[in-house]
């Protein structure tokens, strides 16, 4: 009951998270069936799911999971390489350490609505708004202060919300403390591009796009790269797929086709990780566990070899075990 109410409570502030639960067993292993974890966007746990091994495994599926928005059956497996195939739903994880069980461990999200900023007071911005709500997006939109009262009367009832363009940044950076997705639309006819494209470019955004022709989109590009804002090249200019749209509604439709093809929600999955020798380290501050294949957290990892001046990563005390018994089968050779 004590996980039940700590997940209701996180609901009701609004986090994301993904609830892994072991769904079946085979000894020996540390996880009985029933065993449960919460795992949050920064890679956090509460609770226990299995060893050091299994931990590991579901902290990654689980990050994977949030960034997808779609559960996920995890197996673990001593024999990952026999015939069971990963897909989408259903990955296949080979199970290095001592213990050779094996665990099945379902992983569900539980995420925010997607956030959708929609900067002006325009009709592509009033439509776009209206369809990105029949959606079930988290819609806002940003208005200088004399349009905020004609723009609420119409996005109240459709459970919108309206602030102005002061309050841009303190509405973005909240966004990025959730941990969920955002995607911002600037719309304004030109009143407030630049202006509120400086501020969303800081945000980290994953969708960025403005509502201008080429050549206004090219001068708007040019005016902040003069100033030095960084990320200029990454905003769709012109927003939105090329469906021929005319009318505001078909901009609007052709915007959130593009925001859906940037940022599926069904995002490819990771491979299941090769047991072959590998490179030592990847980018984003991550590596692979030479042995296992399993993605490791740098910042975080706590079993590491330097080997003839190449520096490796473990998941675990068992992997750093194997490999510096033998380390010739996995090193990186340069």
């Amino acid at each position: 009951m004590e996980l039940f109410e700590r997940m209701a409570a996180l609901r009701r502030e609004g986090q994301s998270f993904a609830l892994a639960t072991v769904i079946a067993r085979q000894a020996p292993v540390s996880a009985h069936l029933g065993d449960r974890a919460i795992v949050f966007p920064d890679g956090r746990m509460e609770g226990f799911i299995g060893g050091a091994c299994s931990r590991e495994i579901i902290r990654q599926q689980a990050l994977d999971v949030l960034r997808a928005r779609h559960g996920r059956l995890v197996s673990i497996r001593p024999d990952a390489s026999g015939s069971i195939e990963s897909s989408a739903e259903h990955v296949v994880v080979p199970m290095s350490c001592a213990s050779e069980g094996a665990v099945d461990v379902y992983v569900e999200p539980f995420v925010e609505a997607r956030r959708l900023i929609v900067v002006g007071a325009t009709p592509v911005a009033e439509a776009l708004t209206r369809l990105a709500r029949s959606m079930d997006y988290d819609v806002w939109r940003l208005v200088d202060a004399r349009e905020q009262r004609d723009v609420t009367a119409a996005a109240a009832p459709i459970g919108a919300t309206v602030a102005t363009l002061d309050a841009l940044e303190t509405i973005l950076r909240e966004g990025a403390a959730r941990g969920g997705e955002q995607a911002v639309v600037v719309a304004s006819q030109g009143h407030y591009d630049e202006e509120a494209l400086e501020s969303i470019l800081k945000s980290g955004a994953s969708y960025i796009g403005l509502v201008a022709s080429r050549k206004r989109g090219a001068m708007v590009r040019a005016h902040l790269e003069e100033r030095g804002v960084a990320g200029a090249a990454a905003v769709r200019m012109p927003a939105g797929l090329d469906l021929g749209a005319r009318t505001p509604a078909e901009v609007a439709l052709s915007i959130l086709a593009e925001i859906v093809q940037a940022r599926p929600s069904g995002a490819p999955m990771q491979e299941a990780a090769p047991t072959a020798p590998v490179e030592a380290t990847s980018a984003e501050g991550r590596a692979v566990d030479p042995v296992c294949g399993m993605s490791v957290t740098i910042a975080s990892a706590r079993h590491t070899a330097n080997v003839d001046g190449v520096l490796y990563y473990f998941c675990c005390a068992t992997c750093r075990t194997r490999f510096l018994q033998d380390p010739q089968p996995y090193r990186v050779h340069t």
